[in-house]
């Protein structure tokens, strides 16, 4: 297995990218300038399975790990992201302990899940199938986003749920959750955050957070935020192109 989850457990801080292109060159770039991990977006945009599985690819043999944000907590999403040798899924739009113990039950064998047993690209088509068992429940990660105020308002049973070693912000749907459509971090949003990461931090939980900037990025770390992304491929691109641009014609 790859090394997100270790790095994680060790206290250390890792810098990652949302990946919302199909390409899997987005995801070999990312390896190669020695990248913790990459988020493959499901949920919004346009990204399918068929685009899931072509950058776990780029990933091989590399020490990036890869996780999916899946579309929905569904049994078939969860299940299936793993199937294909995900290191993790991300469930979005958690209300509850209840949605997170669900999403564990999903992404975890059984007895303690209904994770269902497949000779799939994770156990290396039916090659390494005893080898992914033994480590499967204890190795792959299941990240609940913090994106609700029902979350928020739930969070110590959220933090308690058995198994759990890192959450997700979504500051932007949380703001809106909140009355702040359109807010990064609405009033009292950020006060929030901080707020909940020491909860999780106090229970050996890491908490992550996308960092919009490089100073943002640095005052994550700094807040002691422990999964750090550094935005997403599509807009770290226009960010590059439009400097450049505005070098060139100003």
């Amino acid at each position: 297995m790859r090394r997100l989850r270790n790095q994680l457990r060790a206290g250390q801080s890792t810098c990652g990218m949302w990946v919302t292109m199909e390409s899997p060159t987005v995801t070999e770039v990312a390896a190669a300038v020695g990248m913790d991990w990459v988020c493959v977006d499901m949920e919004h945009g346009h990204l399918d399975f068929g685009d899931v599985i072509e950058h776990l690819r780029a990933a091989a043999g590399t020490e990036l790990s890869v996780v999916v944000r899946v579309s929905d907590i569904h049994r078939d999403l969860v299940k299936r992201a793993l199937d294909m040798g995900a290191d993790g899924v991300l469930l979005p739009l958690v209300r509850s302990a209840a949605d997170v113990a669900r999403g564990f039950r999903y992404g975890r064998y059984p007895p303690r899940g209904e994770r269902g047993f497949g000779g799939e690209r994770a156990v290396l088509w039916g090659l390494g199938v005893q080898e992914y068992l033994e480590i499967a429940d204890q190795e792959t990660l299941i990240i609940p986003i913090i994106e609700t105020r029902e979350a928020v308002e739930d969070i110590e049973a959220i933090l308690a749920t058995p198994g759990l070693e890192a959450i997700f912000f979504g500051p932007a749907d949380l703001s809106a959750s909140y009355g702040y459509l359109g807010h990064w971090e609405g009033p009292g949003v950020a006060d929030t955050i901080l707020r909940v990461r020491a909860l999780a931090d106090a229970r050996g939980v890491a908490a992550g957070v996308m960092g919009r900037s490089l100073d943002e990025g640095r005052a994550r770390l700094s807040q002691g935020f422990r999964m750090v992304g550094v935005g997403s491929d599509a807009g770290l691109l226009i960010e590059g192109l439009t400097s450049r641009m505005r070098g060139l014609r100003g």
